[in-house]
C-alpha cells in the first residue's frame, strides 16, 4: 500500500482540519509513493523507538507526538531532531504524526469509553459547525458514583497505570468526571464549567493542583504518557480493521521516568 494511501486512511480517522493551529501533525519525512507493508506505533519518536523502527525493518513510524514540533533551520547530527530525521531518512523509514487531530477525533472518546462515562460531552470545544461540536477531552457521569480513591483505582485499572497522583479528599464523592489525556495544566476551568467533581489528566503542577482543590475540583494526575499511550492500541485496531494487509506492531515504549 502506498504511503499516500495510508495517509488518506489516517485522515479519514482523524482529519487534519481538527488539529490545533500551533500543532504540526502529519508527515514528518517520507515519500508519498513509497510502499508501506509494516508500521511501528509509538507515542514518541525517541532515539530508542527510531532504532527499533530501523532494526525491525518498519516502513512507517506512526507516532502521536510530532517529531518536528518547533522550527528547525537545518537537518544535521548537531541537532537532536535533525539526528533523528537523518536516521529515519537514511533507513528509508517514513514518519507520520497524529497529534491534536487524534486528541479531538479518537483519543477523547476512547478515554471516556474506558471510564464508562455516560452521555459524554466535549470538554473544550475547538471545532464547531452547524452539525457538530468537537474538541479536547470529555465530561460525563460515571455509571455508579464512587469515592475519589475508588475513581483513582479505576483510572489505574482501565489505563494500566501503576500509580497516580491525587489532589483532593480521597473520601469525596464523585459522580461527574472530566478527562483530558496529555497535558491538562489549563483544563481545570473547563472541568469546573461542565460541573465535574474530578479532572483526570496529566502534567499537573503544584499550583494548578492546589488551586483546583480550592475551587472545588479534585485532580487525578495519571501522567502524560500514562493516558496517551492508548493511542497505540487504538491505531493498531484501526490498521487491523481498515488496512489488514499492513503488518503493525507496538514499539517497546514505557513511562519516560522512574519513580524511586
Amino acid at each position: 500500500m502506498k504511503l499516500k494511501d495510508v495517509m488518506i486512511k489516517l485522515e479519514e480517522l482523524s482529519p487534519q482540519a481538527m488539529a490545533e493551529d500551533w500543532d504540526n501533525s502529519g508527515l514528518m519525512c517520507g515519500r508519498g509513493d513509497s510502499e508501506i507493508s509494516s508500521v511501528l506505533l509509538a507515542v514518541d519518536a525517541t532515539d530508542e523507538v527510531i532504532e527499533e523502527a530501523v532494526l525491525s525493518g518498519a516502513d512507517l513510524l506512526l507516532t502521536h507526538h510530532p517529531l518536528i514540533f518547533k522550527g528547525i533551520k537545518s537537518v544535521t547530527e548537531d541537532h537532536l531532531t535533525g539526528r533523528r530525521l537523518l536516521k529515519l531518512i537514511q533507513a528509508d523509514v517514513a514518519c507520520y504524526a497524529m497529534h491534536t487531530n487524534f486528541d479531538v477525533i479518537g483519543m477523547a472518546d476512547e478515554a471516556a469509553d474506558r471510564l464508562g462515562l455516560q452521555d459524554p460531552e466535549v470538554l473544550q470545544v475547538t471545532f464547531e459547525d452547524s452539525l457538530s461540536k468537537e474538541g479536547i477531552g470529555r465530561c460525563g457521569k460515571l455509571k455508579t458514583p464512587m469515592s475519589l480513591k475508588e475513581c483513582a483505582e479505576l483510572v489505574k485499572e482501565v489505563f494500566l497505570i501503576d500509580s497516580v497522583r491525587v489532589y483532593g479528599d480521597l473520601k469525596a464523592k464523585i459522580s461527574r468526571v472530566a478527562i483530558s489525556p496529555g497535558s491538562g495544566k489549563h483544563m481545570s476551568e473547563y472541568a469546573l464549567r461542565c460541573g465535574a467533581e474530578v479532572l483526570i489528566t496529566g502534567d499537573i503542577d503544584h499550583h494548578e493542583g492546589t488551586d483546583a482543590v480550592a475551587l472545588g475540583l479534585n485532580i487525578i494526575d495519571a501522567g502524560h504518557f500514562g493516558l496517551e499511550k492508548i493511542f497505540v492500541g487504538y491505531l493498531k485496531d484501526y490498521f487491523m480493521k481498515e488496512m489488514p494487509e499492513i503488518e503493525v506492531s507496538a514499539a517497546s515504549q514505557k513511562e519516560p521516568f522512574i519513580t524511586v
